[in-house]
């Protein structure tokens, strides 16, 4: 699998690597998609390896000069937790690079995990990207560009092994249930991921080593590892991962 000539790995230092050259990324497609497009949709994720990345983007001048008010910020996906919980998505966006940069309010569009109705935050997120993408019933955003991170179980998104959102191929956003622990999500689903027109997959830590190894050695599968259902579109993603993460290369 590693010979594959769709892969485009980029191996760097560390974490602060990590987060620079995905600034670098960052900052490239926006001023690329702007000379011919009036805006430019994000997405991004939560967890401890973009932190660095989001604080970049609320200090470095290279990110505070971008024409935010152009920008409109989604979230791929959300525990459901108020926005002041630390486990919050959108909480770490906030207090990283939200309250640094000049977007507009209503540009930008969380995921309300503080419902007790986990259905109608799905459905309530899912109407809010057709209302600002502008499309109808059965048609998927576009987004320029996801930020994804990969778990070491091998999960982007809350797209989780064997979980039911893999198979949901209808709907813009799902609801995954935590059976055992942790909080229940809100996650794009997987066909939402794959129509972005470029994905930043940011991978960093030792304990993420031997997933890299797996995900890359073994053959497609989603259910096991979520992270596959991007291999038909290899093309469109960028892998960004650190000298620990990538020891078993």
């Amino acid at each position: 699998m590693l010979n594959n000539d769709k892969l485009a790995i980029v191996e760097v230092r560390d974490s602060a690597a990590i987060a620079e050259k995905a600034l670098d990324f960052f900052v490239q497609q926006v001023q690329d998609t702007l000379k011919n497009n009036d805006i430019f949709y994000l997405a991004i994720s939560g967890g401890k390896t973009p932190e660095a990345f989001y604080h970049l983007l609320g200090t470095d001048s290279r990110s505070i000069i971008l024409p935010w008010q152009k920008i409109e910020l989604f979230w791929v996906d959300e525990r459901c937790v108020p926005p002041d919980s630390r486990d919050s998505n959108y909480k770490l966006a906030a207090d990283t690079f939200l309250k640094h940069v000049p977007i507009p309010r209503d540009n930008v569009h969380r995921i309300f995990g503080e419902y007790d109705d986990y259905n109608k935050t799905s459905a309530e997120y899912e109407q809010a990207i057709r209302n600002v993408f502008r499309i109808a019933q059965g048609k998927h955003p576009v987004f320029d560009l996801m930020i994804l991170g990969m778990g070491a179980d091998g999960h982007i998104g809350s797209l989780l092994p064997n979980s039911y959102a893999l198979f949901d191929t209808e709907d813009l956003a799902a609801v995954v249930y935590q059976m055992n622990e942790g909080h229940n999500r809100i996650t794009l689903t997987h066909p939402v991921i794959c129509a972005s027109r470029h994905i930043l997959v940011l991978v960093s830590g030792p304990e993420k080593a031997e997933i890299v190894r797996d995900v890359f050695v073994h053959e497609p599968d989603e259910v096991q590892y979520p992270v596959h259902t991007l291999w038909p579109i290899l093309e469109k993603v960028t892998w960004l991962i650190d000298q620990d993460a990538a020891r078993y290369l």
